[in-house]
């Protein structure tokens, strides 16, 4: 089977990630973490198999995670894991808007707006 046809695997469990709900490459691509040109490129991960990322996200649908070691939220400036948790959750909210729309949406208008001005310099 070409690789094409065998979906987006996560490089952790070798799962198909079939939402872009789950996945963690668009999650960074979503908030100004993974450049457009690189997306192509990047391995794709479910959020929950990278959990130093989806730590933060802070949402009634999604399960908490705990990140083991040196990068648990726990362990970080308090400032820092705020910021953060406002991000990453609202980049899990667009990953969800953009799941409901369907695949008609043009790729450029997924990121944040702060992402896509940050793309664009």
């Amino acid at each position: 089977m070409a690789r094409c046809d065998e979906g987006y695997l996560c490089e952790v469990c070798g799962e198909d990630v079939g939402n872009i709900s789950d996945s963690d490459l668009y999650l960074r691509f979503v908030i100004g973490e993974l450049d457009p040109e690189r997306l192509h490129t990047t391995p794709e991960r479910h959020i929950r198999c990278n959990p130093a990322v989806g730590q933060f996200i802070v949402h009634p649908d999604f399960e908490p995670l705990v990140c083991e070691g040196a990068f648990n939220k726990q362990e970080l400036d308090p400032e820092y894991v705020q910021q953060r948790e406002t991000l990453v959750s609202r980049g899990f909210e667009r990953l969800r808007e953009i799941e409901a729309q369907g695949p008609e949406g043009d790729i450029t208008s997924y990121p944040l707006p702060e992402a896509i001005a940050k793309y664009r310099r």
